[in-house]
C-alpha cells in the first residue's frame, strides 16, 4: 500500500504541473500576448475552460499528502511556511482576477484584474521554484536561500512560461497566436514545444520526491488500506473528466469568453 500511495502522490503532482502549468504559464504572459483589452480577453479565454479542473489535481495532491503521509505533511507545512503562504497568496490573487474581470465596470477594472492574473501567476510559479529548490537540494524542512534558491525559482518560472507559450500556440488565433508562434518557432508542429515542456515540468515533482522520506513517513497500514483503494476508484473518474474537458475544448479560441 505504501508503494501505491507514493505512485498516486507522484501521479497527481506531475499531473498538476503539466496541466495547470499551461494556464499558469499563459497567465504569466498575458500582457505580452494580449496588448489590448480584446486580445487579453482572448488569451484568458484560451485557458478559461481548464483552470478550475486543473486546480483539482493540486487539491488531490494535497489530499494524498495529508491522508497518506501526515507526518511529512506536518513537517513540510511548518518548515516551508513562508513559501506556502506566497504560493497560496498568488493562487488567490490570480483566481480573484480571473473571476472578477468580467464583473466590474470600465477598462481600469479589467486592467487591474489582468494585472492580478499576471502577478498571481508569476507568484505561483516563483513560489513553486522556491519550494523545489529546497526539495531538490535535500533541505525539505527549511526554505532554500542564496543563489541556488534564486536561480532555481527563476528557472522553474521560465519553464512555466515556456509551457504556457506552447499552450498558447495550440489555443490562440490572430495576432496573439502570431506573437506566441514567433517565439516558439515555425519549424515543427505547435504541440512539440508543449509536449517537451510538459515532460520537463512533470519531471520536477518526481525528481523532488526522490529526496523525501516518503516510505518512512507513510500513514499506518490500516489508514492506507482505507484511503488507497478509495483513491484508486476516484482517480480514473478524475482522468476521464479531464480528458473530456480537453476534448470538448480542443478547438482554438476565436472570441473572448465570459471572463
Amino acid at each position: 500500500m505504501e508503494t501505491l500511495a507514493i505512485v498516486l502522490l507522484a501521479f497527481f503532482a506531475a499531473g498538476w504541473f503539466v496541466l495547470a502549468g499551461a494556464d499558469i504559464g499563459t497567465g504569466m504572459l498575458t500582457p505580452w500576448l494580449g496588448r489590448g483589452d480584446r486580445e487579453r480577453r482572448l488569451v484568458l479565454a484560451s485557458f478559461a475552460p481548464f483552470f478550475l479542473g486543473n486546480e483539482v489535481w493540486l487539491v488531490a495532491t494535497a489530499g494524498v499528502l495529508v491522508g497518506c503521509f501526515p507526518a511529512l505533511e506536518g513537517e513540510l507545512l511548518s518548515g516551508q511556511a513562508p513559501v506556502l503562504v506566497g504560493l497560496l497568496a498568488g493562487w488567490i490573487v490570480r483566481d480573484v482576477g480571473l473571476w472578477s474581470r468580467g464583473r466590474g465596470p470600465g477598462p481600469r477594472w479589467r486592467a487591474g484584474c489582468d494585472t492580478a492574473v499576471t502577478c498571481g501567476s508569476w507568484t505561483v510559479a516563483l513560489s513553486w521554484g522556491w519550494l523545489l529548490a529546497a526539495l531538490l537540494t535535500g533541505r525539505p524542512y527549511a526554505p532554500a536561500t542564496g543563489a541556488t534558491a534564486v536561480l532555481t525559482a527563476l528557472a522553474v518560472a521560465a519553464l512555466f512560461a515556456a509551457h504556457g507559450l506552447g499552450f498558447a500556440t495550440l489555443r490562440l488565433t490572430g495576432i496573439p497566436y502570431e506573437r506566441a508562434r514567433k517565439v516558439v518557432g515555425r519549424a515543427g508542429r505547435p504541440w512539440q514545444s508543449f509536449a517537451l515542456t510538459g515532460v520537463l515540468l512533470g519531471g520536477l515533482p518526481l525528481a523532488a520526491g526522490t529526496g523525501l522520506p516518503l516510505a518512512e513517513k507513510a500513514a499506518s497500514p490500516a489508514t492506507l488500506a482505507l484511503l488507497v483503494p478509495a483513491l484508486l476508484v476516484v482517480t480514473p473518474l478524475l482522468v476521464a473528466v479531464q480528458a473530456w474537458t480537453w476534448h470538448a475544448f480542443r478547438h482554438r479560441v476565436t472570441r473572448p469568453s465570459y471572463l
